[in-house]
């Protein structure tokens, strides 16, 4: 049986990465389920894996964000750097979704972005918390999950399953250190500078209305909302 399991490890590993993904993990819930269960609800937390998948974004698409009041550049990014990449993960879980329940069992794609409660501004199940547990990252002081390779540069899709796959890792420890440069550039100031803790509150390290409140004024104002300094700011993720 564990034969057959890590073949079927390989396999999946082998079909995200022939249909784009650049990041893989697979994350055992367990250390989360209080928080899961808060979130998405019984049906979210029943599920005891989480496949973490990532396609990372071009860095001349997040390079030009300084200059996101420039039309071109706002929908450059909102095309490149979003839309387009969002849609290749959903694609990308819907398909290995598929692939788990051809192999006989459950499986349960969570979209790339996409709010199911507008009161607290969630998804049905954190992206980057299924990546920070199957040890991709961690997530920094701009609540965004920060890879070694690439920072913030990545956008995420999750497929939750009951097959007892291998996790791939576990919580990597924050290394953010002392930089606040996520802090400082945010617009709205939306973030606190607190560092992530399992179990903690979001709106310990981060005020989601006030980042929802800007996009809406920017949506009145120019009909194309993009921001994103914190994402281009951090260190982790700049070439330079």
């Amino acid at each position: 049986m564990t034969r057959i399991l890590n073949d079927l490890d390989q396999e999946l590993r082998a079909l995200a990465e022939s249909w784009g993904a650049d990041f893989w993990g697979v994350a055992d819930l367990a250390l989360a389920r209080e928080a899961i269960m808060e979130q998405g609800g019984a049906a979210i937390a029943a599920f005891p894996r989480a496949i973490s998948v990532g396609i990372g974004l071009l860095d001349p698409i997040v390079d030009q964000l300084p200059r996101r009041a420039e039309r071109a550049v706002a929908m450059s990014y909102r095309h490149h750097g979003y839309n387009l990449v969002n849609q290749r993960l959903d694609h990308l879980a819907s398909r290995l979704s598929g692939a788990l329940q051809r192999a006989g069992y459950q499986a349960m794609p969570v979209a790339a972005s996409q709010t199911v409660d507008e009161e607290r501004l969630l998804s049905a199940f954190s992206h980057k918390m299924a990546a920070h547990l199957a040890g991709l990252g961690w997530i920094g002081k701009s609540c965004m999950l920060i890879t070694p390779e690439v920072g913030p540069r990545v956008r995420w899709a999750t497929v939750l399953t009951d097959a007892p796959l291998q996790a791939t890792g576990g919580p990597m420890d924050p290394r953010c250190g002392t930089c606040q440069e996520c802090v400082d550039i945010c617009p709205p100031r939306a973030f606190t500078g607190q560092s992530f803790r399992i179990g903690e509150p979001r709106e310990v390290r981060f005020a989601a209305h006030k980042c929802h409140a800007y996009f809406d004024e920017m949506e009145k104002a120019t009909g194309l909302p993009v921001c994103g300094l914190c994402l281009y700011v951090c260190p982790k993720g700049r070439k330079e």
